[in-house]
């Protein structure tokens, strides 16, 4: 089956179509979607869209979009609804945080401050819970690094993955899975689509953040998870393998990335 380790299913560009977008999926072979959270607020949405879809799993973070608001009861409150999602086999990472620094706001000093402290503190939940990351590294790449080397999360994957080779080995060697999506479909993103064809496929993991990061065909249209098969025909394209076999590939990479998957994936394929 394909997963698709990245999409925001709850966003209100869906509107009340969540579930049927969840269903077209499915039916297009998308196995398993994963909704992270990007504050506090949307907790409880992400968790009973997945509940209510039969194809979907959800993380819990503050995206660093959401920083700017976000407060340290934001943080304690986080880290009980982690603990508390333990039990729901539909849980299965902390994300979606991170860094962002191309947002010109976000690049102020005191609120780059701020982003590395609510990171670092959202990768300590994760470290002590033993769950991996979902990793948004937007022109972070380095900063990300560093961070995660310093306090070591159970694996996970770097998001909409758009850094150097050198950068791309490093968060392989500490673990982490690199996340491809509708940019690489794109036939003047030189550098994605090498990367894409380079790494070990192992590697990597697709993933479409619907509603955004649309693929070629419908840009600037509203992406969507189905469309995620198609986006993995290009990878297989682009690196000259069989489609089976790429999707066989890179579902096992997103499972090897969250593992808590694994459980939730056989239950899936027995119903």
């Amino acid at each position: 089956m394909w997963i698709d380790t990245h999409c925001h299913l709850d966003a209100h560009e869906f509107g009340g179509e969540s579930l049927a977008v969840a269903g077209r999926a499915a039916d297009a072979g998308v196995g398993m979607i994963v909704i992270p959270a990007v504050d506090r607020h949307n907790f409880e949405a992400v968790a009973q869209l997945a509940g209510e879809a039969g194809n979907a799993s959800y993380a819990l973070g503050i995206h660093p979009i959401y920083v700017p608001n976000a407060t340290e009861d934001d943080l304690a409150i986080m880290r009980r609804a982690v603990e508390a999602a333990l039990a729901d086999w539909r849980f299965v990472a902390v994300g979606e945080i991170g860094l962002d620094y191309f947002i010109p706001m976000l690049c102020e000093p005191a609120m780059r401050e701020k982003q590395e402290y609510f990171f670092r503190e959202q990768l300590r939940i994760a470290r002590d819970f033993d769950l991996p990351v979902l990793m948004h590294v937007r022109r972070s790449q380095d900063q990300v690094l560093k961070h995660v080397r310093q306090i070591r999360p159970a694996g996970g994957i770097a998001h909409a993955f758009n850094g150097s080779f050198q950068q791309a080995q490093a968060f392989i060697d500490l673990g982490f899975k690199l996340g491809f999506g509708g940019a690489m479909t794109f036939t003047r993103a030189l550098q994605i689509r090498r990367l894409a064809v380079m790494l070990p496929l192992e590697s990597i993991v697709l993933e479409t953040d619907a509603p955004d990061m649309s693929p070629a065909w419908i840009h600037p249209g509203r992406n969507s998870p189905e469309y995620l098969p198609a986006i993995g025909e290009m990878l297989a394209e682009l690196r000259q393998l069989d489609v089976d076999r790429v999707r066989t590939a890179t579902m096992r990479a997103a499972v090897a990335a969250m593992p808590r998957l694994s459980a939730l994936l056989r239950d899936t394929t027995q119903a």
